[in-house]
């Protein structure tokens, strides 16, 4: 505990005096770019993995990065979605998932019902196909929520599948024409909205 209040002492004295002018603007508005949803996981960083400032990103975080399906009773995670969506008026989505991940490791290990029906060269293999399907399967879960299917129908919101190597410290996005993972250094205009429709239809 030492540590991290050691650390915002130093942020109080540092960090916060040279981005005072920010802090101050941010103080009474935000307008992100984009809403991240991302795995409870320490070893992710949003911003740091996409090097954003404050305000840039509006983030959630659970294990697994699961997105619940809208239903008749939203709870806090559609608050969420709908906030971001429908008043802060992000127009991109991205669902991370991210290799080693304790959840998909759990399910892959457990669920042994569905991992009967697929073959997998090593438990690695079923891991990280465990961890695409997640991802796309939480797209299409983000799509049943209203706020996101009206931006997706006017043509305002992009939808991003990631994966994130932590030991590489790439990313490999979901191409929506393909239903393919490809790396996104070399695929930057890559988006999964077209997955997204095609799986929810």
């Amino acid at each position: 505990m030492k540590e991290i209040i050691d650390g915002f002492l130093e942020f109080q004295q540092e960090g916060f005096p040279e981005c005072s002018g920010l802090f101050k603007k941010l103080a009474t508005a935000q307008n992100p770019k984009a809403l991240f949803i991302g795995c409870s996981d320490s070893r992710i960083v949003p911003e740091l993995l996409t090097q954003q400032e404050p305000g840039d990103l509006f983030v959630i975080r659970n294990a697994g990065n699961i997105v619940p399906a809208y239903g008749p009773e939203p709870g806090g995670f559609s608050a969420t979605i709908e906030y971001a969506v429908a008043v802060l008026g992000v127009t991109d989505i991205i669902i991370c998932g991210h290799s080693d991940c304790g959840a998909m490791t759990a399910i892959s290990t457990d669920a042994k019902l569905v991992n009967a029906a697929r073959t997998h060269v090593s438990p690695q293999g079923r891991l990280e196909d465990m961890v695409r399907g997640n991802v796309v399967a939480q797209l299409t879960n983000i799509r049943t929520h209203p706020s996101v299917a009206l931006a997706l129908n006017q043509g305002r919101m992009n939808l991003h599948g990631w994966i994130y190597d932590i030991e590489t410290g790439s990313i490999d996005t979901l191409e929506g024409a393909t239903g393919r993972f490809l790396p996104l250094v070399e695929n930057p205009q890559v988006s999964a909205t077209l997955a997204a429709t095609i799986l929810a239809a």
